[in-house]
């Protein structure tokens, strides 16, 4: 069983930046793509950014394209999201999980994490 704790939001005025982390309980999440997904209150949960194993490929939802960046660092079983000139449009709870492929489908990660919240004032 893969456990996923995200950690790094909070408050933040429009325009600021946050890093949020992802970090997995098992040395396996080098071999799986990571994503990281967003649910904003009374919403579905959206993709945001996805990463593959290797990370030399990445995947943006277009609202945060040249705004967020997706990293990893596997051997420290982390993935990180960069997120710059946020919005207030960017509120809502975070989430990484861990899938098979390259996917903006939520339905292509097995494992995902608790969220952490982002809040961004205007």
């Amino acid at each position: 069983q893969v456990q996923l704790v995200e950690s790094g939001g909070g408050l933040v005025q429009a325009g600021g930046s946050l890093r949020l982390a992802c970090a997995a309980s098992a040395r396996t999440i080098g071999f799986y793509a990571v994503g990281w997904f967003r649910q904003a209150p009374g919403k579905e949960r959206a993709f945001v950014a996805a990463i593959t194993s290797s990370g030399i490929n990445t995947r943006y939802e277009d609202s945060v394209k040249g705004r967020f960046t997706i990293s990893r660092d596997n051997a420290n079983n982390m993935v990180y999201l960069q997120m710059n000139s946020l919005k207030p449009e960017d509120t809502a709870a975070y989430y990484c999980a861990q899938g098979g492929r390259l996917t903006q489908n939520p339905r292509g990660y097995e494992y995902w994490g608790q969220g952490t919240q982002v809040t961004v004032s205007s």
